[in-house]
């Protein structure tokens, strides 16, 4: 299957990669208005660059196009694209407001475009054995639950183009870092309820926020909190998904998230448990997120069905991050109804 790829910044070669890994798909072209950021791609993977989608949409025979550009630009890019019945995936977030993301999502269902959205996390090796605990309901009934996301975006990674860090394009470390892990406890755990978020701008020059503490409740009646920042100093300090149940608690750490860090369940001799480090340490990693992703599109284009990630998925996590917002910037809980809107509390 031919891959395009729009927007050719440093994300942009992670999708790049995963491409040139897949025996069955195939980087036939890139896009982006600046010709000089597409150069290293034009160069290394021998294609061709265009500065007009239009233009490379009518030259080059395109299954499947990433979608790479500032977030601001998803929306008008993405409905483009499944108007001329391009399968898509997107980069976090979908979008920057809701709006944009139903127009997305309608504009694929319209024209029977699949829709996945990237949110690579969710297949670490040692999120995947997290999620099978929770499958097979080993940890019992949750209690809480806890993400904290603190690592160091300094001046220079906001300085390097004028749209980081400004609300309409980019966000701050919620909706551009953290909303990742609020994908992961969404997946986790389900849907929430209320949120309650206290926000700043501490000690970066931008528009968006550096620093958020917030406080879920889910339908579910888990509780949780979000803890999230990029002005650690002097590098990345901590990602972690921390989840207590009755029969066994759970945390997944270190600067990326990679690793048990804590790992305690009922009916788990130390044996198992050190086997099971053992297996997770041995490649953390794993198959690239991204390499994931974009097989798991060529294959759902195969067997016709949804991809893993879907564009509701993607929904899902930027409610949370703008019920977040909202409740920072009214400085008061927001419930989120069953109707997929925000209503004060």
């Amino acid at each position: 299957m031919n891959f395009a790829i729009v927007g050719c910044g440093f994300i942009a070669r992670k999708h790049a990669k995963a491409i040139e890994k897949i025996g069955e798909a195939n980087l036939v072209s890139v896009c982006d208005k600046d010709s000089t950021a597409m150069k290293y791609y034009v160069d290394e993977y021998k294609i061709k660059g265009y500065t007009r989608l239009e233009e490379m949409l009518g030259s080059e025979e395109i299954d499947v196009v990433c979608i790479c550009t500032p977030s601001g630009l998803h929306a008008s890019i993405a409905v483009q694209l499944a108007e001329a019945k391009k399968h898509i995936i997107v980069e976090k977030p979908i979008a920057m407001n809701l709006e944009d993301t139903e127009r997305i999502i309608d504009a694929c269902k319209l024209n029977d475009v699949k829709l996945a959205v990237v949110h690579p996390n969710r297949f670490r090796p040692v999120v995947q054995e997290l999620r099978k605990f929770l499958d097979q309901g080993l940890l019992g009934k949750i209690s809480h639950v806890n993400a904290k996301v603190n690592w160091n975006r300094n001046q220079e990674y906001y300085d390097q183009a004028p749209w980081r860090g400004t609300k309409e394009y980019d966000g701050g470390v919620l909706m551009n870092q953290a909303i990742h892990n609020l994908d992961l406890l969404l997946w986790f755990v389900g849907k929430p309820e209320q949120v309650f978020s206290m926000e700043a701008t501490r000690l970066r020059n931008i528009e968006a926020e550096d620093v958020s503490i917030g406080v879920i409740g889910f339908e579910s009646g888990v509780l949780g909190t979000v803890e999230a920042s990029t002005t650690v100093y002097p590098k990345n300090f901590e990602e972690s998904i921390t989840i207590f149940g009755e029969k066994g608690t759970v945390k997944i750490g270190g600067a990326n998230a990679l690793y048990f860090e804590h790992l305690l369940v009922e009916g788990k001799s130390e044996e198992e448990i050190k086997e099971i480090k053992k297996s997770i340490n041995k490649d953390p990693w794993g198959i690239p997120g991204h390499q994931w992703i974009i097989e798991d599109m060529v294959n759902a284009i195969k067997e016709d069905r949804i991809p893993s990630v879907t564009g509701e998925d993607g929904k899902e996590a930027l409610k949370l991050v703008l019920g977040f917002y909202e409740s920072a910037d009214k400085n008061k809980p927001i419930q989120l109804t069953k109707e997929n809107k925000y209503v004060n509390n």
